[in-house]
Formats: C-alpha cells, structure tokens, sequence
C-alpha cells in the first residue's frame, strides 16, 4: 500500500499477489482481464487473488449472488459468438449454465448485461437472431429474467425487441432498462424529420439512415407496473445507474455521439429529469457516492482538464462550473469504471487498464493485475458474503 499523493513510480513498483488457497474472506472484488479467458478475485482482507479458468470461450464476469457465495459471468463457446450465462462457486466448481431455451425458429441467441437481484431474480439482456424469409438476419434484445435459484427458462419484462443494459434498484424491487426507438433525421442534431407527404416512397436506404435514440424505462420486480421516465424528443440516453438509497436514478444524455451531459430523475411516472451539465463532455462511465449525495464519473475533456479523471458530480447546480476532483492526485490521470464496494469502505477502478483500489478512510491504495491488465468494470462481493467458510458446500 502507498500514501495517495506518492511519486508515479510506484504504481508500478508494487507485487503481485499469489493465489489463495485458503476460503476468501472479503470483501472481494472480481475482474476480466483483456485475454476474457479467467476471473481474477481479489480479496481486499489480505491482498490476495484468486483465479478462476473455465476452459475454451470468451469470458465477462458480471456480478455475485446475493450471498457472495457464486460468481454470475457469461462465456460465449459457439461459433455465433453469443455468450451464454453461468454461475459458479467462488473456487470454480459446481458451473451451471443458467437459461434454458429452445425455440426452433431462431438461428442464435445468447445472454448479455446480466444483473443478480439482491432478491436473488437475474435480470439480463436476451439476444435472438432469426431470420427473414430471403435469409437475412433480425436481431431482437429483449429485458428477460429467471428467478435465480436454478436453471430455468427465461421470461420477458419487455416487448419491442430494442432494449438492454438492465439493472436492479438497490433493494430489488424495480428494475430499469433502457430503450430505442428509430426516428428520421432533421437539419441537426437537435431537428426531427420534416413530416414526410402522405404516399412518399419510402427511401431505399431507410436503414442506414434512420438514428436509434434510447430513453430510460422502469418495471416493478414483479411485472405488474411499468412506465417510461424519459421521453427526449431527440438525443439518447445511456447508462442509468440507481444511487445507493433507490430513490434517483442518473443517466448520460447525449444530443449527438460522445457529446456527453449529466442528467438525474426521480422513480416516479411523473418524474421531471434534472440537467446536471450542458457543457458537452466525454463520459466514459459512473457510479453514486456511498452516500447518494452526488454522483462519481470518469470525465475526459471537462472543465478544461483533457484527460480522463475522477470528477464528483454535484446534484444541485451546474456541473461545468461546481464539479470538482475527486482525487486531486496526477498519478490517476487515466480512468474508467468506479464501483465502490458495497459498504462503501472501497473505491475500485481501472488506471490505464490496471486495477486500482482505494481504502476511503485511509487514504491508502493498492494495484492489482499488473500481469493481468483488463478493460472492463469491476465487480464487488455484497453487504451479505459472510466469508467463503460460511457458504453452502
């Protein structure tokens, strides 16, 4: 560990962890490096890792079990390239392939963006292929879901075929998702088509040129209640994120691609979004603070700072002018994907495609995966894991 503040040099200089024989601990954090071929499982009690290999096929790591005691990931093994979703426990054994499905007009279909309940229902993106009658290929993205205990055929919370990235409110009772829909093109960005004349053909390239833009929904746990939160006559929205206490959910809306704002709304059908940025960024993900008191992102291109830094998003006022660092030092100059852990003890992050975590009541950090650097987010065990001793053998 190293004070926050010290030279760069010793980011690099710190040693690789050993693999963990004896039961985890906690509290764990879980990772893919940029191979997608093993999990790598930290245990924050002793600075260990533990890795976990599955054989042939890509593999994403998504989340735990509400118990900590498995790890949710996919791994895609046929030649589609569609992942398929499995659990396992934490030292690899007893896999379990978790959605059954079996339709004979569909080419392909496969598991994305899976969310484990802390009720314990798995909430994901389903992805089919099928195919027109001149053989070509449609792909619908439907929001599916098990109950998490066994596997199961999936079921559907949503029906247009255009939606994805779901995720669980903290106590599991609503779930939020994100949708499309297609739209012609105006003058700008900021323009609708002029109405098309009744009769007009339709224009041969209608594909290429229509904008897919996406507004955030939300659905009850059970299915019963469901309504759309924002309705942006033009723009998308992106990434909802639920802040720790489930009573606001913060997204990205972009006018135009990686034209960036930061926005908030309240989980209520008649819910008014706030605008927290108008100065357009590059957002490349965020989180909440423990607390729900603002939001936490990694920003390129803001506030005249060009890299991309950890910012703290205020909830009241403009963010282009009240934003401020949220670690002042240069040596996490380059980062992506905070998560904190679940006691909110822990900040996890990548650093120029290392992982960095951070003790937020020391001030104090360590580096993992320095053999291992990876591109994707990081993944904490939850308030529940009680230690790998305690779980069901």
């Amino acid at each position: 560990m190293k004070r926050l503040g010290f030279l760069l040099f010793l980011l690099f200089t710190l040693p690789t962890y050993a693999q963990l024989e004896e039961p985890l601990v906690g509290p764990l954090v879980a990772t893919t490096p940029s191979q997608q071929d093993r999990i790598l499982i930290h245990d924050l009690s002793n600075g260990s890792t533990r890795t976990l290999e599955f054989g042939y096929g890509e593999i994403h790591v998504w989340d735990f079990s509400p118990d900590g005691c498995r790890v949710l990931f996919t791994r895609d093994t046929d030649t589609a390239r569609l992942p398929r979703l499995y659990t396992a426990r934490l030292d690899g054994s007893d896999v379990q392939e978790m959605v059954i499905y079996e339709d004979e007009g569909v080419r392909g279909w496969g598991i994305w963006e899976p969310d484990w309940s802390p009720n314990g229902m798995i909430a994901f993106t389903m992805i089919r292929d099928f195919y027109y009658s001149d053989r070509t290929i449609h792909r619908d993205t439907h929001i599916g879901y098990i109950d998490g205990t066994a596997p199961a055929q999936p079921e559907f919370f949503s029906v247009t075929g255009r939606e994805y990235t779901p995720i669980w409110s903290p106590d599991g009772s609503w779930l939020a998702y994100v949708s499309y829909d297609s739209r012609l093109p105006g003058d700008d960005v900021y323009s609708t088509a002029v109405p098309t004349p009744e009769g007009t053909p339709v224009p041969e390239n209608i594909d290429e040129i229509l904008l897919n833009e996406a507004d955030l929904w939300v659905v009850s746990a059970d299915g019963e209640t469901k309504y759309r939160l924002t309705n942006f006559t033009t723009g998308s929205m992106h990434a909802p994120r639920w802040s720790p206490d489930g009573e606001l959910i913060g997204f990205i809306f972009s006018p135009s691609p990686n034209n960036d704002t930061f926005w908030m709304i309240g989980n209520s059908p008649s819910a008014l979004p706030t605008q927290l940025s108008g100065l357009w960024n590059l957002t490349l993900d965020h989180t909440w603070l423990p607390d729900s008191s603002a939001m936490l992102a990694s920003v390129r291109d803001f506030r005249g700072v060009r890299e991309n830094r950890l910012w703290r998003i205020p909830l009241i006022g403009n963010a282009d002018d009240s934003a401020t660092l949220y670690i002042e030092d240069d040596t996490f100059s380059h980062t992506d994907f905070p998560r904190f852990s679940s006691d909110g003890h822990y900040l996890a992050f990548r650093n120029e495609y290392s992982l960095v975590v951070i003790d937020t009541l020391n001030a104090t950090w360590q580096r993992f995966d320095e053999e291992w650097l990876g591109n994707t987010p990081p993944v904490w065990s939850p308030t529940g894991f009680l230690g790998e001793a305690n779980c069901n053998s």
